[in-house]
């Protein structure tokens, strides 16, 4: 049975993660929902920060942002 469908996933279960243009292997990523939306009223300063200048620097910087399941701690 595939519960996947049914049931909603874990809240911070998705990152949006900007790639680097220049550097890869690098880039940055916000935790978001299944929609790709990060609340930016849970991010620090410095991430806040981070991620308006990651949006502004979409195509100059980094390339388009990409939604993944985020990785599970060990």
């Amino acid at each position: 049975m595939n519960t996947n469908a049914s049931t909603p996933a874990p809240a911070g279960s998705f990152e949006l993660r900007f790639p680097s243009l220049f550097d890869q292997g690098r880039g940055l990523a916000f935790p978001c929902d299944e929609q790709g939306r990060v609340d930016i009223g849970h991010l620090s300063e410095h991430a806040l920060s981070n991620y308006l200048g990651a949006r502004n620097r979409v195509g100059r910087d980094f390339a388009t942002p990409r939604l993944l399941r985020a990785a599970l701690p060990l």
